[in-house]
């Protein structure tokens, strides 16, 4: 037990908790919103199209209910499958996921586009040395040659 909560404390403290708390309130009203998207602007239109019967109508009853009587006879619910719904949770899948989808590529092109290095400019070739540093170098060289001309007589 000791080394779970040893585990635990170590994943707690990292900081991705953090994050993953953000992304799931974020994503939780996200949710809301392309559920509102859904119910309230596309499925009006879908049942529009279907002849004014929404998908949360559709079902298919196995038994038929039947209301309480005055007698005291208790009323009997109906027994139905309700595929109407499941089509429009697969219609709200699709939607959230494109959205999702959506949101991703922009935020990865654009952290792409941020995080681009700016190409380096070519170097530039060094420029020919000016007739003052050619004398000069020619200059050093003799003076060099010179000296190990001394130094060489000197040992002798």
């Amino acid at each position: 037990m000791g080394k779970f909560l040893e585990d635990f404390k170590q994943f707690a403290l990292k900081g991705n908790v953090i994050d993953m708390a953000v992304g799931v309130i974020v994503g939780g009203a996200f949710g809301k919103i392309v559920s509102s998207l859904v119910n309230d602007i596309i499925m009006p239109v879908v049942t529009l199209c279907t002849g004014g019967t929404g998908f949360e109508n559709m079902k298919f009853v196995i038994k038929h209910g039947i209301p309480a009587t005055e007698e005291g006879q208790a009323a009997v619910e109906e027994v139905a499958v309700h595929y109407g719904m499941f089509i429009q949770n697969i219609v709200d899948f699709f939607i959230i996921a494109i959205s999702i989808f959506v949101a991703i590529r922009v935020t990865v092109k654009f952290k792409e586009k941020w995080e681009k290095p700016e190409p380096e400019p070519a170097p530039a070739e060094e420029p020919a040395p000016s007739k003052e540093e050619v004398l000069l170098s020619e200059i050093r060289d003799l003076l060099k040659e010179q000296n190990t001309d001394l130094e060489s007589k000197k040992s002798e």
